[in-house]
């Protein structure tokens, strides 16, 4: 059995190594878990939103769910849910604000309760794009009652 010298040992650990490392900033870099989606109608967002449908709602879980992926500077309407939403941010930054309220800065990893029949939005920061997960629960209730759309004041006013 032929031995490796020290030089040729260490080259192949450093080979090992930069290729683990490699591959997990690789796997780091990926920012969606789902597929980009369908865009979204103009008549309920502003900028360029995508959509993709998760949970379906039926009569048995009465929830209903999905990913919302907002391009830099896109956010939706004012809106509501009769029995509120839950958002999970699971990319960029963004803004959400409940109707009288200041705007919150949310960013990846931070989870948002809408209460229900509280008029609210929610989309990217000016220059970040954002996407979270929603969960509408006790559909049976309703879904979301669009309202206006955000107007630019409103949405650049960070107090």
């Amino acid at each position: 059995m032929k031995h490796l010298s020290i030089k040729a040992l260490i080259g192949i650990l450093a080979v090992l190594f930069l290729n683990s490392y490699s591959n997990e900033s690789k796997a780091q870099k990926v920012e969606h878990v789902f597929e980009k989606g369908q865009l979204a109608p103009s008549k309920f967002f502003t900028g360029n939103v995508y959509v993709t449908g998760l949970i379906e709602n039926d009569d048995v879980f009465t929830t209903a769910g999905g990913e919302v992926f907002f391009k830099a500077g896109a956010r939706s309407n004012w809106h509501s849910h009769p029995a509120g939403q839950i958002l999970i941010v699971t990319a960029g930054i963004g803004y959400h604000q409940i109707k009288g309220q200041p705007i919150e800065v949310i960013h990846k990893g931070d989870v948002v309760k809408c209460p229900p029949d509280v008029d609210h939005w929610h989309g990217a920061s000016k220059d970040a794009s954002m996407s979270h997960i929603y969960i509408v629960p006790n559909t049976e209730k309703g879904i979301v009652e669009w309202k206006d759309a955000v107007t630019d004041e409103e949405y650049l006013k960070l107090n």
